[in-house]
């Protein structure tokens, strides 16, 4: 990579520290999205209104959010969507949480999506998400963090489980995973009172919750040459970015004026993490509903359609060789990976692989391929919910990363800029 492609790739990636920190939650990640889109001149519609003239526009509901741009695209231009998702497994705060004993107060957890409980023991946690709270005759919804270190699961120490070491660590979410978040019996309804704080509304209007922990440690650029990127939820926030940005420099090119070839969408889902089957998740309606809507889905051309569904892919990890394919190694900083699955836990087929490749070919962007072992299950992402929901060729891609699932994951500093070229290449069509 030259100085200059370096010096772009490192901002790309200190914009995306920005963004992740910018959003502990869902919520906040949508909330971060539409600030940049609207800087962008995007303009926001309600799921009630009718069809709106031609120009960028967007629609979000709680930890979703789909945008577009149609201005100077002829009524059947195709679609060219930019899929992602705004969740990533964590520790969700139970309704009833405030306990504790041995003058501990302490919160109850239940764990969401498939989490590495282990990287949640002695870190630092703030705590993110939203609140519902009545006023008046109305219910108005409110954003609240706090990055202070407020929350802690300290481990069991090795002298009271000498085989950890030898036997590997369990956790019971039930019993091990409560937060200590402060010295002193809680009384029923501390928490609340905390998040109304945190609001700035009385605890008394406080109607409903939806609260989790995250990691406070800020995301940064990591190795002798920075050649890294350490963060919380790049799995998969690293794509919310990508498409975000890769949509905003699309809709605002010169060129694109009065072409009309495509019309670039993004598509970001919540609830990845546990099946995306929700009012707001890739399997839900959210995203067919606003296509039919307001972007005339029926009426656009099937052929230049095309769904990307960019979510983290597992690099091969240097200490477990052994946990992948021989012939398939993906590398930190070797590129955007597409994701192939003969089971079609990935929905990428031929055709699909093929385009991509010619989009990079034409960006300069290299492409790498990752595939499970053939003995080992496969996960899964939005691509294949998102192609059969809307009947558009749909290939699954994403960058390299290690520790996936983890309170801190891990991934190349050259490839979120590489992702971001191919993204902007994509929806251009």
């Amino acid at each position: 990579m030259n100085t200059a492609s370096k010096d772009l790739s490192t901002e790309s990636c200190l914009d995306l520290c920005r963004y992740i920190d910018a959003s502990p939650s869902p919520f906040h990640a949508v909330a971060e999205s539409v600030r940049r889109l609207e800087a962008a001149g995007f303009q926001e519609l309600s799921s009630d209104e009718g069809r709106p003239a031609a120009g960028c526009w967007y629609l979000r509901s709680g930890g979703a959010l789909i945008a577009w741009s149609d201005a100077g695209c002829e009524v059947d231009a195709p679609l060219r969507i930019i899929g992602a998702h705004t969740d990533s497994p964590n520790l969700r705060v139970k309704p009833l949480p405030d306990q504790g004993a041995l003058g501990l107060h302490q919160v109850g957890v239940e764990v969401y999506g498939g989490a590495l409980l282990n990287s949640w023991l002695d870190r630092d946690l703030g705590v993110s998400g939203r609140v519902v709270v009545r006023d008046g005759g109305r219910r108005v919804e409110h954003l609240v963090r706090d990055d202070r270190p407020v929350a802690r699961i300290p481990q069991l120490a090795i002298h009271l489980d000498r085989d950890v070491n030898d036997k590997g660590l369990l956790l019971n979410p039930q019993v091990h995973l409560t937060t200590i978040v402060g010295a002193g019996l809680a009384e029923p309804g501390a928490f609340v009172k905390t998040l109304a704080a945190l609001a700035d509304v009385d605890p008394v209007d406080v109607l409903a919750f939806d609260a989790m922990f995250h990691d406070v440690v800020p995301s940064c650029l990591s190795g002798p040459d920075r050649e890294f990127v350490s963060a919380s939820r790049l799995d998969d926030l690293l794509s919310c970015h990508a498409g975000t940005e890769a949509l905003i420099a699309t809709a605002g090119k010169e060129s694109r004026r009065g072409a009309g070839q495509t019309v670039p969408v993004l598509a970001l889902f919540d609830h990845e993490e546990v099946g995306s089957v929700s009012a707001t998740g890739a399997a839900g309606p959210f995203l067919q509903r606003t296509l039919r809507r307001f972007v005339n889905l029926d009426e656009r051309r099937v052929n230049g359609g095309l769904v990307l569904s960019v979510d983290g892919t597992h690099a091969t990890h240097p200490n477990y060789m052994e946990r992948h394919d021989g012939e398939h190694r993906v590398l930190l900083n070797g590129g955007p990976v597409l994701k192939f699955n003969a089971k079609e836990r990935y929905a990428t087929d031929a055709p699909g692989a093929a385009e991509i490749r010619q989009t990079a070919e034409k960006a300069g962007v290299p492409l790498q391929s990752f595939v499970s072992r053939s003995d080992m299950p496969c996960g899964t992402t939005i691509g294949p919910a998102t192609a059969s929901g809307t009947g558009l060729r749909t290939v699954d891609l994403g960058v390299a990363q290690l520790a996936m699932h983890s309170a801190r994951e891990f991934c190349g500093s050259e490839d979120p800029w590489l992702l971001g070229r191919l993204l902007e290449a994509s929806l251009a069509g």
